[in-house]
């Protein structure tokens, strides 16, 4: 009986704890129905949301395979296919037609505006590649300042978008239109290019519509990703010309052909002098340029190289290239040579040793130090099958050395100060001898600074140049004309006026030279110098045989080298001088004797003085027009056999006549 008692009392206590507790017992029971109720009711909520889009995936499924056959990619219905593909098959060829033009054109469509070179710089800012004007990327002005013309790929972009707006707007349907298409193409056309690097991304907005029978299609968006490798050549175009500017490797390689094919500095044993000829150089730094600027590749797998010494052509811009590089120079291109020191178009090393007094020497040799401006463009390409991106610089060599780094605008080259300060006009009127107009070049020379001034022309029966000079003392005008002798006279432009020169017509005659009234022996050579008012003509015979005069009085010098064979052996002579002693004797007058010793290397003399003298002549106009050679006759002085002889000879050359004959 507890027991049950017990359990009662504990039923009783796990259903309700008390009759207090009542209210609170039935309360959470109504709670947990109503919890139960409302989790049923969101459970088929839940599973009608699903039937519903199960229903609506099913009639999409059914609804693409029923349609499936009349639409096409891009969301055009299939029989308007073919058309909307030839439409963006339009898109390509002109982005392709665009990304060619900029290509081939430094990256421009349109390019800068255009400035012309100068006497001093024959750069413009464009270079002519067959035909083609290409920007120049980085070129030195007429003016002497460096210029750069990068295009950014944000300027290519927009000119890519304005030339593609262009052409789009013409695209031929015309072979639609026979099969029956109505196409409507509107005149509007607005386009966003993206260069990428292997592809050109292009968004045209343009009204399109199409109308076939009863059916019809309108888009106003389109999209192409074009095939290019524009954006791949710009970048590497990009690093190679960073690196130009700031290594100089094409100046450091025209240094290099600038010593191997011209001479620049050095020593030759010699008793005669040498001469080279302006265009002789030029034409040899040219071909030197042809044949080296070719074997330039940047660091890369596009070429394998035969030769382990090619190495020397292999310049690294800090990456591997991984597409075709072309360096190109043609011989058709502007250059700028100048050279100092050189006199009408020569250069000229005179032999030490062979004057009088200098006896003591024992032999002769030819020193000689030229100074040169080099300056020519250079063509950098890159490709790939049909893809091309090209762009132009100029090599600048300033005084035998490598221009300075570009950081900015600077002038490399400038004109001389004198030559941007012309502030007096001047009136020049050009005349022959017999006061006939002519045009002529004119230029004012003042000290050692030329500077070009203009031209003469013709007009109502005179040739008058009316412009500005700059102001000097006693300076030069110096007029050129085909055909006449190169006229310089004295004019101070302080204050300017009216000048009249007059230009005396030259005739081109042709030079024999003889010695002692026989030919030169093969071999032989000989310097022939006219000298008269100032001016002086050198020709080196027999590789020159014209020469061109003009009237007027002449000292008329020849000097004939012939073939030698002499041998001066090696010696050792002491000398020995007075020098002042150090400290307070040598204040006082105090010396002593040092001694040091000469050497003299032994040598070979294979040229020296055979022959030759110097005369004053005058050569009339009648004398000159009615004759078509001259004949400048030589003294015999016969070979040398010894050093003392070479001296001797030389010497005669001043003592000695010549026989000048007009024929």
């Amino acid at each position: 009986m507890v027991l049950d008692d017990v359990l009662n009392r504990k039923g009783n206590k796990n259903e309700c704890e008390g009759k207090r507790m009542m209210d609170s017992c039935n309360e959470d029971k109504n709670w947990s129905k109503n919890n139960n109720e409302n989790k049923n009711r969101n459970k088929k909520g839940q599973v009608t949301v699903f039937v519903v889009l199960a229903v609506v995936i099913i009639a999409l499924v059914v609804l693409f395979f029923m349609f499936r056959g009349s639409l096409g990619f891009d969301g055009v219905p299939k029989e308007f296919q073919n058309v909307y593909d030839f439409y963006l098959s339009c898109i390509d060829v002109e982005t392709k037609l665009g990304a060619g033009l900029l290509g081939q054109q430094a990256g421009y469509i349109e390019g800068p505006e255009f400035e012309p070179g100068s006497v001093y710089m024959p750069f413009s800012s464009q270079l002519d590649f067959l035909g083609n004007p290409v920007p120049y990327w980085y070129y030195v002005s007429g003016n002497g300042l460096q210029k750069e013309q990068m295009p950014e790929k944000e300027d290519m972009e927009m000119q890519l978008d304005i030339f593609l707006e262009e052409q789009l707007a013409g695209c031929d349907f015309s072979s639609f239109v026979d099969d029956g298409y109505v196409i409507e193409v509107g005149r509007e056309v607005g386009v966003e290019t993206k260069i990428k690097r292997s592809e050109i991304e292009v968004n045209v907005l343009q009204d399109l519509n199409i109308y076939f029978g009863e059916d019809s299609w309108s888009g106003e968006k389109h999209s192409k990703d074009v095939n290019s490798n524009l954006g791949k050549f710009y970048e590497l175009a990009r690093k190679t010309f960073e690196d130009f500017k700031e290594s100089m490797f094409l100046e450091e390689y025209g240094v290099d052909v600038l010593r191997l094919n011209a001479p620049v500095d050095g020593t030759e044993i010699s008793c005669s002098p040498l001469i080279w000829s302006l265009g002789d150089v030029a034409e040899n730094l040219t071909r030197g340029l042809e044949a080296n600027i070719g074997f330039i590749k940047l660091e890369g797998d596009y070429y394998e190289l035969s030769e382990e010494e090619n190495k020397y052509f292999v310049h690294d811009i800090g990456e591997k290239v991984d597409a075709n590089v072309q360096f190109l120079y043609l011989r058709e291109w502007p250059m700028k040579v100048q050279v100092w020191p050189s006199e009408n178009g020569f250069l000229k090393a005179e032999p030490v040793g062979n004057q009088e007094g200098m006896g003591m020497l024992g032999f002769c040799y030819v020193p000689y130090h030229f100074v040169y401006d080099l300056a020519y463009p250079v063509m950098i390409q890159y490709y790939y099958n049909d893809e091309l991106f090209q762009f132009p610089v100029v090599v600048y060599i300033n005084k035998n050395n490598p221009r300075e780094p570009v950081e900015g605008e600077a002038r490399v080259n400038p004109v001389p100060e004198l030559c941007l300060r012309k502030n007096t006009e001047v009136r020049v009127n050009t005349y022959n001898v017999n006061l006939e107009a002519i045009e002529a070049d004119l230029s004012y020379k003042c000290f050692d600074t030329q500077c070009d001034i203009g031209r003469s022309f013709l007009k109502d029966n005179e040739a008058v140049f009316i412009g500005d000079f700059p102001q000097c003392v006693n300076g030069y005008v110096v007029a050129k004309s085909e055909g006449y002798e190169t006229e310089k006279v004295i004019f101070s432009t302080v204050n300017g006026g009216d000048l009249d020169i007059y230009l005396k017509k030259s005739y081109k005659l042709d030079l024999e030279v003889l010695r002692g009234n026989f030919d030169l022996d093969d071999g032989d050579s000989a310097i022939v110098t006219f000298k008269k008012d100032g001016f002086s003509k050198t020709v080196s015979y027999p590789d020159q045989n014209e020469i061109e005069l003009s009237e007027g009085q002449y000292e008329v010098k020849a000097i004939i080298y012939s073939d030698a064979s002499i041998n001066l052996e090696g010696s050792v002579s002491e000398n020995c001088v007075d020098i002042p002693v150090s400290g307070l004797f040598g204040l006082l007058g105090r010396s002593e004797e040092k001694c040091f010793d000469i050497s003299i290397p032994s040598q070979r003399i294979d040229r020296a003085v055979s022959g030759g003298g110097t005369q004053n002549y005058y050569f009339s106009e009648s004398e000159l027009e009615g004759s078509r050679r001259i004949v400048v006759e030589g003294v015999n002085f016969g070979m040398p056999g010894k050093i003392e002889d070479i001296q001797v000879n030389f010497n005669n050359v001043d003592v000695a006549g010549l026989g000048i004959n007009l024929e």
